[in-house]
């Protein structure tokens, strides 16, 4: 079995993470993540805090085993949820669209490991000296906001460039490219995409079937001119995204054409005009099971893949 830092870190039986997917990751998918051995993650996003303690509550009632809070730290809500993942002594966080830092002290002092995504090494090194307790490096073949790097690129950087564990995250959906990151200098990975076509998370079923039947080149990066640029399924919003772009709107016409489509598409399942956010490797989900069978089936194949180039 594939043991490395992360899993002593989060203790946790495989060094697998499931991504914090705003409007994905509830209660229900990260309880069955950690069941099966992985860390499963209720993602905040933009809700209020109010939903991610009922989120917190629900999972523990799911769960005897760890799980984490995905905390973006530009929602107007982070103050609130910081305090809600303090008070319910959440074992494990995981931030992005920021720097944790004004956090640190109080999240350090109540024993919560802090994890933030990061897209370059000057910011792992400098998260490093603050006193994170690893980092989640995020190339850009993964969904959602993203950044200029590869994952093949990002990772052995950012394992040169610190001491810490880095958990590497964007493109991989098998037990391949997990034995590919940790041969990078990985010692974990994050995983989103792929836990999307879980039975338990509870995402509209056309978000679902529009993942499996993606094909190589179905996804497209929107909104590069805003610096928030996000990566989704190509449909009529993103064609509409390359309109509005080509013709010199505003910017806060770009951001507006993008507000609460994630949403939609997600709870409401309207994928032609939703943002189907989900990273290159959608391509290779081809099917919808459970959570705790999604990540036994990743270990077991990266474990043989690992035995094999050593031998």
């Amino acid at each position: 079995m594939l043991k490395t830092r992360v899993c002593e870190l989060l203790n946790i039986r495989y060094p697998l993470l499931q991504g914090g997917m705003a409007w994905v990751s509830t209660a229900e998918l990260a309880a069955a993540v950690s069941n099966g051995g992985g860390l499963g993650i209720i993602a905040a996003g933009n809700a209020p805090a109010d939903w991610v303690k009922s989120e917190i509550e629900k999972a523990k009632t799911l769960t005897n085993s760890p799980f984490g809070v995905n905390v973006m730290l530009l929602s107007p809500y982070a103050d609130e949820v910081i305090e809600v993942v303090l008070a319910a002594k959440v074992g494990v966080i995981t931030t992005g669209a920021g720097n944790p830092g004004k956090y640190l002290s109080s999240l350090k002092k109540a024993g919560i490991k802090v994890i933030p995504v990061v897209n370059s090494v000057s910011l792992a090194k400098r998260l490093e000296k603050a006193g994170v307790d690893a980092v989640i490096g995020e190339g850009m073949e993964a969904g959602g906001h993203v950044g200029t790097e590869t994952s093949m690129v990002l990772i052995p950087q950012l394992a040169e460039a610190v001491s810490i564990p880095v958990i590497a995250a964007g493109g991989i959906a098998d037990g391949r490219g997990v034995a590919a990151t940790l041969m990078l200098g990985a010692e974990g990975v994050q995983l989103g995409t792929r836990f999307i076509c879980a039975q338990e998370c509870t995402v509209h079923p056309e978000y679902k079937r529009r993942i499996v039947k993606a094909r190589d080149r179905d996804t497209v990066v929107t909104g590069l001119r805003t610096g928030h640029p996000v990566r989704i399924i190509k449909n009529r919003l993103a064609k509409r995204f390359k309109e509005l772009d080509e013709a010199g709107a505003s910017l806060e016409e770009l951001e507006n054409l993008g507000a609460g489509r994630l949403r939609i598409a997600a709870q409401e399942g309207v994928v032609d005009e939703g943002s189907v956010m989900a990273g290159q490797s959608c391509a290779m989900v081809k099917e919808v099971k459970p959570a705790g069978e999604i990540v036994e089936e990743i270990m077991t194949q990266a474990e043989k893949v690992l035995e094999k180039a050593h031998n």
